[in-house]
């Protein structure tokens, strides 16, 4: 993960769909409990909260927006179903850096093919 969208300010969690359990967590539980603008809705939301949603829907979303008024720090937040499995993940990366939603997606899904991780040819 940490090649794909590595920061200290990204987490990254992966669950099975079906249970709703995270099986995986990249970073720490602090990185990962922060909140942050939602970006597609008034309020903030966390990363847990992106995952559950996906989770439920199994829909994609690649979201990104400030988090300063000035403009020098934003969020990004990707989450989906991963191809050819039963897992969905979730990510944030947040900073002066921070990458949009849709470059986190697409970042991700080339690591979860080289890690054999999604099925997807």
């Amino acid at each position: 993960m940490s090649r794909a969208v590595g920061d200290p300010n990204t987490c990254v969690l992966i669950a099975d769909a079906d249970s709703g359990r995270t099986l995986y967590r990249y970073n720490t539980a602090t990185t990962c409990a922060r909140e942050f603008a939602a970006c597609d809705q008034p309020g903030t939301r966390t990363l847990k909260t992106l995952l559950d949603a996906t989770v439920k829907d199994r829909q994609a979303r690649t979201l990104s927006c400030n988090t300063q008024a000035d403009a020098s720090r934003g969020v990004g937040w990707a989450s989906g179903p991963i191809a050819g499995t039963s897992y969905v993940y979730a990510a944030m990366m947040e900073g002066d850096r921070a990458f949009p939603g849709r470059m986190m997606a697409d970042r991700l899904e080339t690591a979860f093919r080289r890690a054999k991780v999604s099925k997807a040819p």
